[in-house]
């Protein structure tokens, strides 16, 4: 079993690798606006999960991918010389739907102030259905009334 410090160093250095040689190594013309967003690998370090996001739309991102697959070769040849593994981690790349996730939850908090501000709205005109304060209150004077009028009573 592999330290888990060590597999985490090792996944950050696979993210900075990939992302180099994406930079610098592959001239496909396919290849879009990339970034890695991270890395992860298995605890025996013989596969590698690369997440990446592309900006673009559905052509970019598919011929991203079909970039990045075409030149899993070299990077993982670049990424095992660079980590001194007796095994180069074989690369599997997944586009990252993070910023999808992160678009929708800010959609839906917006739909969530706007119905908040509506039942502010609303709550602003309101009455209450019965009293203000629907809760009974002791008046201890008039208590106090009451005992001192029975005692001097015969």
């Amino acid at each position: 079993m592999t330290d888990p410090a060590k597999v985490r160093r090792h996944a950050e250095r696979v993210r900075e690798l990939v992302a180099s040689v994406v930079r610098t190594q592959i001239k496909d013309p396919r290849l879009g606006m990339i970034t890695i967003t991270d890395a992860r690998i298995t605890g025996d370090l013989r596969d590698a999960t690369v997440f990446y996001t592309v900006l673009g739309d559905a052509a970019a991102q598919a011929g991203t991918a079909a970039a990045l697959d075409s030149a899993k070769g070299l990077v993982r040849s670049t990424v095992g010389k660079a980590l001194g593994l007796r095994h180069s981690p074989t690369l599997t790349f997944v586009h990252d739907v993070v910023q999808d996730h992160a678009k929708h939850i800010d959609d839906l908090l917006a739909q969530a102030r706007t119905a908040d501000t509506e039942v502010q709205r609303l709550a602003a005109g309101a009455e209450y259905a019965g009293e203000a304060n629907p809760y009974k209150e002791e008046e201890a004077d008039e208590d106090e009334g009451d005992e001192d009028d029975a005692r001097d009573r015969p």
